[in-house]
């Protein structure tokens, strides 16, 4: 019942479900609980596997009971911290009796640990009842019970040393804060004592690092919960967290550089290679180490100079020892980690002058460790520094140094100034004081020429070691959003570089090297975007400026042309190629007005076109090189922001058009001769590259750039060729690929929207089995979950019906000149009469989608609809009368009185005046469809039996 049914339509399976939670779930509830209250009077055989095996069923069955979907939210579960357990108002009583809790937490200190911690997940979900199912009274009454569990449970803490039992407290823990308030927690009599064993018992596991990591998650998120709770407290009952929070960040923090050591030695998983796991418990972190912050900063500064006074001690030491030495390494990063953590915290937590001044304190040790780290480049270098300190400069640019902040972040003024600037101006200005005194930074222009610097510095000596110039790109492309800051960073020396000198000579990622991995030159498309974003800031129309940017990638493609003409190192154009279409598809991302495009077409047009299409030709088996070749097509089809909107006089539209044209039938024609593939090579050697072909031919064909109908009048083929192409390759792919694949769907529906749109005439002209193909695809991307598919196929098939509808309307009225187009719409109306079943089945599945789905797209569902019944009146009355006569006697009535207000006021024609008339009664159709549909018994099988 609870499961997803793909037999049935999903609101009518929600019916059978509801019904069976109104009249069966409760007592399977209340018969579960029975049983394990026996289980309790009479004690367990532990040797019997039989007694074992019967509780542990019933345990899950309670725990399905409770975890039911009760009222079809189909909670995420990735988001466990967020869920909400919502118990019918009929089980209330249930919940109000305390032996329901005591019979769980009894459970959980009586079996043995596999069925214990069943009996956990069931508190878990007891823990989560929405709050709305008590009042006020009996809802502190029901927490009470809980805390009482929870500080038994501590108090005995043995079973916890089994991980499932660990792992299912810790998820117990989390679930009160995310359903109770702080204020509620604190007004109850045992809170003092629970915080406090929480406390201890969160301070052990974060000591013991290596036991059940995935658990502290829930710890530090129920902490993080609490924190931010703080400032809205109205209870004078003491929180205490001011007392423990600081003890979790010390925790944290010294059980973290404690790790460093015993991973070194014992040759151990390295926890900070785990990057995504250890951002996450930083987030949860920074909130806690803001409360009682004076306590931690004190103790990071400690901690920060007593490292950094070994780590320089190792340094010139003659003898340092490489095991020493990577102990300090490891220490220094998770400070560095530690240290971006607590100033990200400012922006979620309420700060002081002092805390920003601590801010100062703290960012003034990291800025001197980057010096001291650069200072032995390339020959002294370590990985995770770097990425500690480029998570670092993230945060403080998040906090100090955004756009947002820039009105503030003023140059220190005397004391006597500081009366006439705004208040807040001085807060942020604190942080600078101390980094003014020790670095010479006294502002945030200071601190981006900081950036920049350690930017370049990076680029210039890891340019092999992807993670890091990874890291350092999208830094650089993060600082690169937003106009204030660009204006600033192109006055820095360091960017002035960087515009004039991106080759492999400066930067070596940007070289060809057979030991790099294609994928690593991925980070390029970034470096690219960025770096045109501030050439844009005072570029204008100065041409020669914008052919100085781009004379690297002038000389890269000469060199590439040269190779070609000689046929020779094959390999090396290859890599050059592709790093060059990377290139360009991050210039091409950033230019976003007219000018700035017509200079980079003007730069790419004719020479650099062949090119490309050369290596299609010559590369089409090779997605590593083919991909980025089309997606840098598909971006310059883009018409972002009207910039290829180009003068009246110019040809470029079109020129453009020519070479995707060409590139796009070269690809398809090549790509159809591979043959059959396997199906894990079919999306990498085929689908993807066919899904990118036709996202560029999308963007062209609704892009108003080009006059399509200059092609026919000059004789021109390179529109019915890409055409062609995007049938041929259409046909090589089956249905169930098209919307299996969700790339491929989301680029072939909208693409077919646009043909139906604008080209009706290439539709009507299809073949039959490919007009049966392209209308069965609509047919079965109408049923989609996917929104974008769903609409982009109701557009289409309103298109086909609208110019169907009004070739009958107009039929034996059309003038001579208007003949060919009354045959191409005659020839698509034969077709429609020969297989009558398409436009019926289509119909079917659009009715039942508005009596029994959750329509999410109601308006699109609703355009092609209206024409579906006038052309098919006869077939929509079957179904009408199929659905009504499904019913009892009395909602007969009322569903054929549902049906008489749909049509009520509805004209025979396709006007937008007429369509809107339906759209709105189809609204109120829905409603009380729905409302007379609702269950008793009798109904929950209902459907329109025409379906199949």
């Amino acid at each position: 019942m609870n499961l997803v049914d793909y037999s049935r339509p999903t609101a009518k399976h929600r019916k059978i479900a509801t019904s069976f939670r109104d009249t069966s779930l409760k007592d399977i509830f209340v018969l579960a609980c029975s049983l394990l209250k026996e289980v309790l009077a009479k004690p367990l055989n532990l040797q019997d596997q039989c007694q074992q095996n019967l509780v542990m069923q019933v345990l899950k069955l309670v725990l399905n009971c409770l975890s039911f979907d009760f009222i079809g939210s189909s909670a995420d579960e990735s988001a466990d911290d967020l869920c909400t357990v919502q118990i019918p108002t009929t089980w209330r009583t249930i919940f109000l009796e305390p032996e329901t809790l005591d019979l769980f937490f009894n459970l959980y200190h009586s079996l043995p640990p596999l069925l214990s911690q069943l009996a956990l997940s069931c508190l878990v979900q007891f823990a989560s009842t929405r709050r709305s199912l008590f009042s006020s009274p009996e809802r502190a009454k029901y927490l009470g019970n809980l805390l009482k569990g929870v500080k038994r449970i501590l108090e005995s803490p043995q079973g916890l040393s089994d991980p499932g039992n660990y792992h299912e407290f810790c998820r117990f823990l989390a679930r009160l804060k995310t359903n109770y308030q702080l204020g509620e927690l604190v007004m109850v009599k045992e809170y003092p004592e629970v915080i406090r064993l929480i406390a201890n018992f969160t301070i052990t596991s974060l000591q013991h690092w290596e036991f059940a990591p995935n658990s502290v998650h829930y710890l530090l998120t129920l902490w993080q919960r609490m924190v931010a709770s703080v400032p809205f407290v109205k209870s004078t009952e003491p929180h205490l967290l001011d007392t423990y929070a600081p003890e979790i960040t010390k925790a944290f923090i010294t059980s973290r550089l404690e790790s460093v050591a015993i991973v070194v030695r014992d040759h151990l998983e390295d926890p900070l290679d785990d990057s995504a796991t250890v951002f996450q418990q930083l987030e949860q972190l920074c909130t806690v180490s803001r409360c009682e912050y004076e306590k931690t900063c004190a103790l990071l500064v400690q901690l920060f100079d007593q490292n950094a006074r070994n780590y320089q001690k190792l340094l010139h030491s003659a003898s340092g020892l490489t095991v020493d030495m990577a102990i300090q390494e490891g220490r220094l990063a998770w400070l560095v980690y530690l240290v971006g953590t607590v100033v990200g915290g400012r922006l979620t937590y309420t700060s002081t002058d002092e805390h920003d001044a601590m801010d100062g304190e703290l960012s003034c040790r990291v800025f001197q460790l980057i010096s001291l780290m650069d200072t032995g480049l390339p020959q002294r270098s370590n990985e995770k520094i770097e990425l500690a300190i480029l998570w670092f400069l993230d945060q403080f640019r998040k906090t100090y140094v955004g756009d947002q902040l820039q009105r503030t972040s003023k140059v220190i003024r005397p004391r006597s100034d500081v009366s006439r600037a705004p208040e807040k101006a001085w807060k942020i200005v604190k942080v600078y004081t101390r980094m003014s005194e020790v670095l010479g930074i006294a502002d945030d222009n200071h601190v981006l020429e900081t950036f920049m610097t350690k930017i370049v510095t990076n680029l210039k000596y890891w340019g092999r070691c992807e993670p890091v110039i990874s890291r350092t790109l999208q830094f650089l492309n993060d600082l690169s959003v937003g106009y204030i800051l660009l204006k600033k960073l192109v006055k820095i020396d360091a960017v002035k570089f960087m515009l004039k000198n991106h080759t492999s000579e400066h930067f070596p990622f940007l070289g060809i090297n057979d030991n790099c991995s294609l994928s690593d030159f991925r980070c390029r498309t970034t470096f690219y975007t960025a770096l045109t974003r501030l050439l844009m800031v005072d570029l204008g129309e100065d041409e020669d400026e914008f052919e100085n940017f781009m004379l690297p990638l002038t000389v890269s493609f000469e060199t590439v042309l040269q190779i070609f003409n000689n046929n020779f190192k094959q390999e090396e154009v290859k890599r050059m190629l592709i790093g060059l279409a990377r290139d360009l598809r991050g210039i091409a991302f950033a230019l976003n007005t007219k000018t700035s495009y017509t200079m980079l077409f003007d730069w790419m047009y004719p020479t650099c076109f062949p090119i490309l299409q050369r290596a299609i030709e010559r590369w089409y088996g090779e997605p590593a090189c083919t991909t980025p070749i089309l997606k840098l097509l598909a971006e310059l089809m883009q018409n972002r922001s009207q910039r290829l909107n180009f003068d009246v006089s110019s040809p470029n539209g079109i020129l453009l058009f020519r070479e995707a044209s060409k590139m796009i039938c070269t690809y398809g024609n090549q790509i159809l001769s591979l043959g059959s593939l396997s199906k894990d090579q079919m999306y990498p050697m085929k689908l993807k590259g066919v899904s990118i072909c036709y996202s560029a031919l999308k963007s062209a064909l609704c892009g108003n750039y080009v006059s399509f109908g200059v092609f026919k009048l000059y004789g021109d083929n390179h529109f019915d060729n890409v055409l062609q192409a995007f049938v041929k390759m259409l046909l090589s792919v089956p249905h169930s690929d098209l919307l299996q694949y969700r790339k491929l769907s989301q680029s072939y529906y909208p693409l077919l929207e646009c043909l139906t749109q604008d080209h009706m005439s290439f539709i009507t002209n299809l073949e039959p089995p490919v007009l049966l193909y392209v209308l069965t695809s609509v047919s079965e991307g109408l049923t989609t979950l996917d929104t974008v598919v769903s609409s982009s196929c109701c557009t289409s098939l309103d298109c086909i019906v609208t110019y169907l509808y009004k070739h009958i309307a107009k039929e034996g009225k059309k003038p001579l000149r208007c003949q060919e187009a009354a045959q191409a719409a005659q020839r698509l109306l034969h077709f429609m009469q020969q297989n009558p079943d398409i436009l019926q089945q289509m119909m079917s599945v659009l009715m039942n989608t508005i009596v029994f789905e959750d329509c999410r797209n109601q308006w699109s569902v609703s355009r092609p609809l209206l024409g579906l019944i006038l052309l098919n009146e006869k077939y929509f009355s079957e179904l009408r009368a199929s659905l009504i006569s499904s019913q009892s006697l009395p909602k007969q009535e009322v569903l054929a009185q549902c049906f008489q207000n749909l049509m009520e006021g509805v004209e025979q024609n396709l006007s937008i005046k007429n369509r809107d008339r339906f759209t709105q009664n189809l609204s109120v159709f829905r409603r009380d469809v729905a409302e007379a549909l609702r269950c008793d018994g009798s109904t929950e099988t209902c459907s329109l039996d025409m379906m199949s």
